[in-house]
């Protein structure tokens, strides 16, 4: 409400408040109290979605970086792959006074590459874990956008149940604002 008294309504807002002074205690009263229930666990559930959803991005996220320093690694182990190459090459052109070098340094590759796998390794497993971790957050959001989703359907469906004062439009109301705290628990228990 502004200071000068102009008040703006929702399509159902006045109904719903008209339907609540002169009848609070039958079916508007009901579905006014349900109503601001079901708004106000909807808006929990929303929040938990868009936290859930977040997480993913930002597991996601870690995912990349991950599997970035891993294909860092695979590149440095091709370098060493690369060099100890070479040095075989070399072994075969090479003098016999500088055969020996070469062979040291064909030995030395092949230990720093075995060092550079195991890390490649890692890092990809740990990429791996994250996509999981991603995953798993977005399987949560999709519950938590699912009941709530459900929640405001029976949000609209108690303004038209107000409206038409049909009461099996009501029990309809509550059949799906159950579905969605149902899914809203499922959410919850990370099912």
């Amino acid at each position: 409400m502004s200071g000068d008294g102009f008040h703006v309504h929702g399509p159902h807002d006045h109904e719903l408040e008209h339907a609540a002074e002169h009848d609070p205690k039958g079916m508007a009263g009901q579905l006014a109290v349900v109503t601001a229930i079901l708004a106000t666990v909807g808006a929990l559930f929303s929040y938990m979605g868009g936290a859930t959803q977040a997480n993913a991005g930002l597991h996601k996220n870690d995912a990349a970086i991950k599997k970035t320093e891993a294909s860092n690694q695979w590149n440095y182990y091709q370098a060493k792959s690369s060099k100890q190459n070479l040095s075989e090459l070399a072994l075969e052109l090479a003098p016999e006074p500088r055969k020996s070098f070469y062979v040291d340094e064909i030995k030395r590759y092949k230990t720093e590459k075995a060092d550079i796998k195991l890390a490649a390794e890692k890092l990809e497993a740990e990429s791996k874990a994250w996509d999981d971790k991603s995953a798993e957050q977005m399987h949560q959001h999709h519950r938590w956008a699912q009941a709530t989703t459900a929640l405001q359907i029976a949000i609209a469906m108690a303004a038209i149940a107000l409206l038409t004062k049909k009461m099996w439009l009501e029990k309809l109301v509550f059949g799906v604002s159950a579905v969605g705290l149902v899914v809203g628990v499922l959410a919850w228990l990370h099912i």
